[in-house]
């Protein structure tokens, strides 16, 4: 496997990062739309960063994210859910992972830790949060793997279908 990963400028790639999404995570046009718009906004945000994974040059797997906000909408979203259970905190000097997706053609072989472990090696926080889909999956094990742990379980995202946990780890990350 020609495998490549490194920094993604990823404004200039948005729509090939969200074709890669879309199939990871089911979804069809009318979100990629919504999507594209907010990963362009997120880019903008100070310390937002992007890394990729390439196969012979075809994008198959990206990860970006940036020093959480309070004032940011994820973060107004999760935080009472954080509040309730005293881990409030993490919302503050953490590294947020906004999105991380491996096409799955490409999965279980390693790239999704890989992306993850080295964006955060870059972060000045001193610990790191995401958000992923309440149920027992893949991802969840990946992370868990990692040393993340569930700081709030069933929280609820306007328009989301499914309630998500909210997940953090002091970093680095656990290697295996």
């Amino acid at each position: 496997m020609d495998l490549v990963i490194g920094p993604l400028d990823l404004s200039a790639h948005v729509d090939e990062a969200l074709a890669v999404q879309a199939v990871a995570f089911g979804l069809g046009a009318d979100e990629v739309a919504v999507r594209r718009q907010i990963v362009l906004r997120h880019m903008t945000y100070p310390g937002a960063r992007a890394l990729g994974a390439t196969v012979g040059g075809l994008l198959v797997g990206f990860v970006y994210g940036m020093p959480n906000d309070r004032t940011h909408w994820w973060s107004t979203v999760v935080e009472p859910y954080l509040r309730a259970r005293h881990n409030d905190l993490w919302l503050d000097d953490s590294f947020v992972i906004t999105e991380l997706h491996v096409h799955p053609h490409h999965q279980n072989r390693g790239i999704g830790r890989t992306l993850i472990t080295t964006i955060t090696d870059g972060a000045a926080e001193p610990r790191s949060i995401l958000s992923a889909i309440d149920t027992d999956s893949p991802a969840r094990g990946l992370y868990h793997s990692l040393g993340y742990q569930d700081l709030a379980r069933q929280v609820l995202f306007p328009s989301a279908p499914k309630p998500y946990a909210v997940m953090g780890a002091s970093l680095p990350l656990r290697r295996r």
